[in-house]
């Protein structure tokens, strides 16, 4: 018979696997170099999600899409194809977690990010169904609509 684990802590809010290390080195390596400028020329500037913005400025339902590398769980996927689900942002314990999907809900991820100032978030991503998959992320929230993301690959957005 197995013992059940009971000591497990999770820190997000969804209940999923945590991600690993989300302040580690390579987190704040990454955010050292990375930038995003939030205005109109961004590639996340002209709006592509039909999600409408609810009171609360980050909480609640977002649309993500990612690119920068190939699912190879999906036929004729390439890195520069942009990959496009449904996602969910709560804050909790002083963190924001971005709980995102893709491939038609099959495929799920989650960042686990901190503010850094008014505007950015810094944090790490894990890919839930493959967890060996981690990155670091960096975010600006450009306003209640639009976050700008990035991980040294390509990138990972948000928009209502």
């Amino acid at each position: 018979m197995q013992q059940a684990i009971t000591h497990l802590i999770i820190r997000n809010p969804f209940g999923t696997m945590d991600v690993p290390s989300p302040n580690d080195s390579e987190v704040k390596d990454y955010a050292a170099s990375a930038s995003l400028s939030g205005d109109a020329a961004d590639v996340n500037a002209p709006a592509w999600a039909s999600i409408a913005a609810p009171s609360d400025p980050l909480e609640g339902e977002w649309q993500s899409r990612w690119n920068g590398g190939a699912d190879p769980t999906i036929a004729g996927d390439t890195p520069d194809k942009w990959k496009q689900g449904r996602a969910e942002i709560r804050a909790s314990g002083g963190r924001i977690y971005l709980r995102f999907d893709w491939d038609n809900g099959r495929r799920h991820g989650l960042i686990d990010a901190a503010r850094d100032g008014l505007d950015r978030l810094v944090g790490k991503y894990i890919n839930l169904t493959t967890p060996a998959i981690t990155r670091p992320w960096v975010g600006r929230v450009v306003d209640a609509n639009r976050i700008d993301g990035c991980f040294p690959n390509g990138r990972l957005d948000f928009r209502r």
